[in-house]
């Protein structure tokens, strides 16, 4: 034990064994701060490791202008689900607005259209068995939006359980990279 510990901190051996212990410490670091004090996305260039856009790499704009129909916003997650998944609370999404305050919301047998487009249908249960209802039809009130991903197992406003986005939850508007 006394000759690890001498070649551990041995100053020949300067930084370079270190250097991976450092790099996965400072991660684990970033992602605990991320997930359980503050989720809100502050650097300018945004990831996404999730299937629900194809897009892995994006920039973050924090402008306030309103979204537009087919653009990307970054929002804060503030669905009732999150009482569930608690996990969920104020953790950033990004999704494209598919519909505007006032457009249509419709539902027949899990199909979920927005002015009669078709958004494509709601599962009826979550991942881990957990039931989903279809979003409540109706019309998209003043100040929210419908918001979708790109993949059929995405978690979006196709759910009662995520809901509609309210404008306050929005945090910017995202421009894909690649």
């Amino acid at each position: 034990m006394k000759a690890f510990l001498a070649m551990a901190t041995s100053p020949s051996r300067g930084w370079r064994p270190k250097l991976p212990y450092l790099t996965v410490t400072l991660i684990w670091g970033l992602a605990y701060v991320r997930l359980f004090i503050d989720p809100t996305p502050h650097s300018p260039l945004l990831f996404n490791w999730t299937p629900s856009l194809p897009y892995r790499v994006a920039l973050l704009s924090h402008d306030v202008r309103p979204p537009h129909r087919g653009e990307l916003i970054i929002f804060a997650f503030d669905g009732p689900v999150q009482e569930a998944y608690p996990g969920l609370r104020g953790q950033p999404f990004f999704k494209i607005v598919r519909g505007l305050p006032g457009d249509r919301i419709t539902v027949a047998d899990h199909q979920v259209a927005v002015n009669g487009e078709s958004m494509g249908a709601a599962k009826p249960h979550a991942w881990d068995g957990r039931p989903l209802t279809p979003i409540t039809p109706g019309v998209i009130p003043a100040g929210h939006y419908y918001v979708q991903g790109t993949s059929p197992d995405s978690f979006d406003s196709r759910y009662r359980e995520s809901g509609l986005v309210a404008a306050d939850q929005v945090i910017g508007h995202v421009m894909p990279l690649f």
